[in-house]
């Protein structure tokens, strides 16, 4: 018995120099790298969007985490997907809770409404967590934009710009003419474009030109952050001096039917606007 014990001891300690050499190699684990952390959690919604994706017809071409260089830097699509019908355009978001939005918010809200009831009380008490989101409609309008750019040689194949949802999000207050729409519905919303604009050649062209002008193994996730940044940067300049960072008309100050928005003097030509 007495042997047992030290044998236990014995792997007991050897266990622990092993997790202490790991950590010292790794780091302890950080916010970072928990499940719960935004990037991983993006990760997982991504992972799912990929698995439905793999169900469309071979005819379909399917690009995961794509990046384009652009004017500014570079700009960042979760999935592409060309067909004869069409080329999508996927951003891809994970989340929960209810969204608020539209196509003009620069920002979208997401709100989580918990009733909570204390033991030994009959009171419940209501908790409210507010977040924000960058407008995911101007996100996939904006990569639509930049695919379509390298593929000037196919004026009229449509180029469709997508928002989904894989996460339990209620988008019931989602105010949108974009297609903004859960995981489920994803692959019968592109099953329903049937009219071939493409040949089988001309499929294999665009693919052929999107995976070259693909950097993803080029480009760092810190690098890329940083064009974003300085890219919203710049257009923060832009509009606070009265200039529309798109076209370069004069922003003005709008009243709409919800809220109050600087745009484009030039609309309906352009369409950017800003919001304090």
């Amino acid at each position: 018995m007495q042997g047992v014990v030290v044998a236990v001891v014995f792997i007991g300690i050897v266990v622990g120099v092993v997790i202490a050499i790991a950590f010292l190699i790794n780091g302890v684990p950080s916010m970072h790298t928990s499940m719960n952390s935004a990037k991983m959690k993006g990760e997982r919604g991504e992972a799912r969007v990929i698995k439905s994706l793999e169900t469309l017809h071979e005819d379909y071409f399917t690009m995961n985490d794509v990046v384009l260089r652009t004017g500014y830097g570079t700009t960042q699509i979760d999935h592409v997907v060309v067909s004869k019908y069409g080329i999508f355009v996927i951003e891809t978001k994970n989340y929960e809770g209810k969204i608020y939005g539209d196509d003009d918010k620069e920002k979208w809200k997401q709100l989580f409404v918990n009733d909570v009831q204390y033991r030994r009380s009959w009171k419940t008490y209501t908790y409210v967590t507010k977040n924000f989101l960058y407008n995911p409609v101007r996100q996939s309008k904006g990569h639509a934009y930049h695919v379509k750019q390298l593929l000037k040689g196919y004026p009229n194949v449509p180029v469709v710009p997508m928002v989904v949802f894989a996460g339990g999000a209620d988008l019931s207050s989602v105010r949108t003419h974009s297609c903004v729409i859960h995981k489920e519905q994803m692959i019968p919303f592109i099953n329903q474009y049937k009219v071939p604009y493409l040949t089988d050649e001309e499929v294999l062209d665009i693919r052929t030109k999107l995976m070259h002008q693909n950097v993803r193994e080029e480009v760092k996730d810190s690098e890329h952050v940083k064009y974003v940044r300085e890219h919203v940067e710049r257009n923060r300049q832009s509009v606070n001096a009265g200039i529309c960072p798109r076209c370069g008309g004069k922003m003005v100050w709008r009243k709409g039917k919800y809220s109050s928005f600087y745009g484009c003097s030039n609309y309906p030509n352009c369409k950017y606007t800003a919001y304090n």
